[in-house]
């Protein structure tokens, strides 16, 4: 990988206390949902995009599963790795960008939670084909009907949040549902200029049937609350569950696939 992205230093700088964020208190109960959720075989095997600190990884591996898991950075990955060999399992783990990787179409589940990857934009990202980009690369992934669970930033939380102020001073943009703030210095990093992707149910439908998934489900998805329930407007995150079309490429999907259930 090239210079460092924003986001990249951001993750890296954060990672020694990452896991003191409230929502990274829930693993055991968030891990026994996906479970539920994701139809998998006996020591199936799991694609983790954008897996941070590696707890969901790191659970699922102590059930049995055989778990990679994907991160932009590179200290993130290191407190995976040290946590996986604390509790003794075995889980791959793979720097990359989610929109710039290819792995073997061999997982029969794949996960990517609470902003690990999609929402999250470079500078240059074009707010449609970075997200269109990370879903195709996990749609090449899945075998035939495997299942996926994302959770996404909610854009009706942010258009109630924000108002015409801070779209005139660039805040908020509402054309593409992009946040842009600057972080404040924290953990010994300068203030850095991010932007932040929120997404509609309607266009989340109209996303992952472009890269070749049909969406099961869209529900509320933020940390401590999921389940299959209607989404809050001021909730942070959304929840989507979605299935590998079969016989479908991500580059040959399109809005000719059958509605999703």
């Amino acid at each position: 990988m090239s210079e460092k992205t924003t986001w990249e230093l951001f993750f890296d700088a954060h990672a020694p206390v990452y896991e003191g964020n409230v929502f990274t208190k829930n693993t055991l109960e968030e891990v026994d949902f996906l479970l539920g959720e994701l139809d998998l075989p006996p020591g199936g095997a799991i694609l983790d995009v954008g897996c941070g600190t590696g707890r969901h990884s790191i659970e699922l591996a102590r059930r049995g599963y055989a778990v990679t898991g994907l991160d932009l950075s590179s200290e993130m990955l290191a407190r995976a790795a040290d946590a996986a060999k604390a509790a003794g399992v075995r889980v791959e783990w793979i720097r990359s960008d989610a929109a710039r990787f290819a792995l073997p179409d061999r997982y029969d589940a794949a996960i990517c939670l609470c902003e690990g990857a999609f929402g999250l934009l470079g500078q240059a990202d074009d707010p449609i084909d970075q997200p269109l980009s990370i879903l195709r690369n996990i749609t090449r992934c899945l075998k035939p009907q495997a299942k996926a669970v994302f959770t996404v930033l909610n854009a009706a939380r942010m258009h109630r949040k924000h108002n015409d102020q801070d779209v005139a001073e660039g805040r908020f943009d509402p054309l593409t549902l992009v946040e842009s703030s600057a972080l404040p210095p924290r953990e010994g990093m300068p203030p850095l200029a991010v932007r932040e992707r929120g997404f509609v149910p309607t266009e989340l439908n109209l996303l992952f049937r472009l890269a070749g998934m049909s969406v099961l489900g869209i529900w509320g998805g933020t940390a401590g609350n999921w389940g299959k329930r209607p989404i809050e407007l001021d909730e942070f995150e959304i929840m989507v569950v979605a299935r590998r079309t079969a016989g479908t490429s991500p580059e040959h999907a399109g809005l000719d696939a059958s509605h999703p259930t």
